[in-house]
């Protein structure tokens, strides 16, 4: 039967993987790559660098297929919707690489950023694609260095305080509100940096932020939330501007005496207005 390793590849550093990965990489026979176009052509580079660090060059087979697009001007209620029919276009194109470029016997992988557990939609691809019963394969996980662990690392600090919670959610979900409860809230996927309307709130946060981490393009910014964010929007705007498209992450830490002050976003109050 068909073997698919789903392999976590770190954030960017061909240093990040770890054995198991190494291991998995040396016994697949082909890699399926999706090309997301020119302007993240980085994205398909990156990855043959991870393989050429730890693979001899040319001893692996790559296979390259275009990454479907994603209807990203839905919003509210048409999100769930649209992001579920990428995804069932991302398992056909799965679907026929499995069945089409790979034998019978043989073994494929997919090599996904950081970790496959965390905001990651190839899992549930594949499960997808099983449920259809048009190609059979068995599969396994290979864990990988996440971006947030990634974040905290080159920043130095803990993902978490003594005897506290911390959240890891999206800036969609932030933008409803900071999380009741929690001081310590990692961010992904915030086109919009949704931490602006928490920078002139009052509040006592720290940020933490991060892109393209773990790749030579790596970018820091850390402190009180108030004085760094306009330096965050400055230097993301270069970023986006200079490559064209930008991946980034951060940690909001908010001092515990802020935590139930009444009329702050995501407390008793209501959040501040766009």
């Amino acid at each position: 039967m068909r073997k698919i390793h789903v392999i976590g590849i770190g954030a960017g550093d061909p240093d990040q993987l770890t054995l198991q990965a190494v291991k998995a990489l040396r016994s697949t026979d082909v890699f399926f790559i999706l090309d997301k176009g020119e302007v993240k052509s980085d994205l398909v580079r990156l990855r043959r660098d991870i393989l050429d660090a730890h693979l001899p060059r040319g001893s692996y087979r790559t296979v390259e297929a275009r990454d479907p697009e994603r209807d990203r001007a839905a919003g509210g209620a048409g999100y769930s919707p649209a992001v579920g029919d990428w995804r069932s276009a991302r398992a056909g194109i799965y679907e026929r690489l499995i069945a089409e470029e790979l034998d019978e016997d043989g073994t494929g992988a997919f090599l996904v950023w950081g970790d496959p557990s965390l905001y990651d939609s190839t899992l549930g691809i594949l499960e997808e694609i099983l449920e259809r019963g048009v190609v059979a394969f068995d599969h396994d996980v290979v864990p990988g260095i996440s971006s947030v662990s990634s974040l905290v690392a080159r920043h130095r600090t803990g993902l978490n305080r003594v005897a506290r919670p911390v959240q890891i959610t999206t800036g969609r979900r932030l933008a409803e509100g900071f999380p009741e409860g929690v001081d310590d809230v990692v961010v992904m996927l915030d086109a919009h940096q949704t931490f602006q309307r928490y920078a002139g709130s009052g509040q006592d946060i720290d940020i933490y932020w991060g892109a393209y981490l773990g790749t030579p393009d790596e970018i820091l910014a850390s402190g009180p939330l108030a004085e760094t964010a306009p330096r965050i929007v400055e230097l993301r705007a270069e970023a986006r501007e200079r490559k064209g498209w930008i991946m980034d992450t951060y940690l909001l830490r908010r001092h515990p005496r802020d935590r139930d002050a009444p009329g702050t976003p995501g407390t008793t109050g209501t959040p501040e207005a766009d």
